[in-house]
């Protein structure tokens, strides 16, 4: 029996029709999300963004219970105001990966659990496109390096221009594969920008799936995680089942077929297909 659901939040919820999944959910995704959460359904929302981008949606559907941000390095109560996690990344190395992708002319944006600073030279379309995605106004400094030393940073976003300028930023994250972890994003109304989520190593929303399972008391085996990539199986795994969307990526899919009659896969973001696949489940 399923008593809980982890529920990415882009491609899944929120999609890129103007007015019907974006920027908010659909009436009917919201509606549905708040009756499963008043019939006792645990319900957490689980983003690569900042944890304040997802504030509205927790408001709107009266989400009472903890979620997870920026990639797993937040878990938070949202409505309660209560931080369960935070994985705050050594001031040292904020500062070395900040010389090392500014040197390369990348976009890049810090993090805290509740708001964002990017540098006042590189305010351009990627600015405009992503406070768009995260509803809130970046923090404009002059100096990131300066700026980190004040801060509690729990992400740091290269943003690709496109493949190319990813796998740049992959090449270059490569010597610190042992202290840090890099993952990767996509927003459908942001392609062919890529968003790099630089976290503390060991930091994933599969660690804040287990850590959810723990502060709620619902074992991982009766929850159900629903996903559109890849990164996404990190959760969906390890939780009794599973659910992809129609736009998921192919290997999400794939990988979803494997949990057999626990797993399955709906419609499409623009057809509610989350819907789809809490009606699959008998959740609605």
């Amino acid at each position: 029996m399923i008593k809980g659901i982890i529920l990415d939040v882009d491609g899944v919820i929120i999609g890129n029709k103007q007015g019907y999944n974006w920027p908010l959910p659909n009436t009917r995704v919201l509606e549905t999300l708040k009756s499963l959460r008043q019939n006792g359904v645990v319900i957490s929302l689980c983003t690569g963004k900042g944890t304040f981008a997802i504030h509205e949606i927790v408001k709107l559907a009266h989400l009472d219970n903890v979620h997870i941000g920026d990639g797993g390095a937040v878990v938070a109560d949202i409505l309660n105001q209560k931080i369960i996690e935070q994985h705050t990344i050594d001031t040292n190395h904020v500062l070395t990966i900040l010389d090392m992708l500014l040197s390369h002319n990348i976009y890049t944006e810090l993090y805290t659990q509740d708001g964002y600073y990017i540098q006042k030279n590189q305010i351009g379309d990627k600015t405009e496109k992503h406070k768009a995605i995260l509803y809130r106004e970046p923090n404009i400094v002059d100096s990131l390096r300066e700026k980190a030393n004040e801060l509690a940073v729990v992400k740091i976003m290269p943003v690709a221009d496109d493949e190319t300028q990813k796998n740049v930023i992959i090449s270059l994250f490569e010597q610190f594969k042992n202290t840090l972890t890099l993952q990767w994003g996509i927003h459908p109304t942001a392609l062919p920008y890529q968003f790099g989520i630089i976290t503390l190593q060991g930091i994933s929303k599969k660690q804040a799936a287990i850590t959810i399972s723990k502060h709620t008391g619902v074992p991982l085996d009766e929850m159900l995680g629903v996903g559109d990539g890849m990164t996404d199986w990190q959760f969906m795994e390890i939780c009794g089942y599973a659910g992809a969307m129609g736009n998921a990526s192919q290997g999400l899919r794939d990988h979803v077929a494997l949990k057999n009659d626990r797993g399955y896969v709906g419609k499409s973001v623009d057809e509610n297909g989350a819907l789809d696949i809490l009606k699959h489940f008998k959740l609605v």
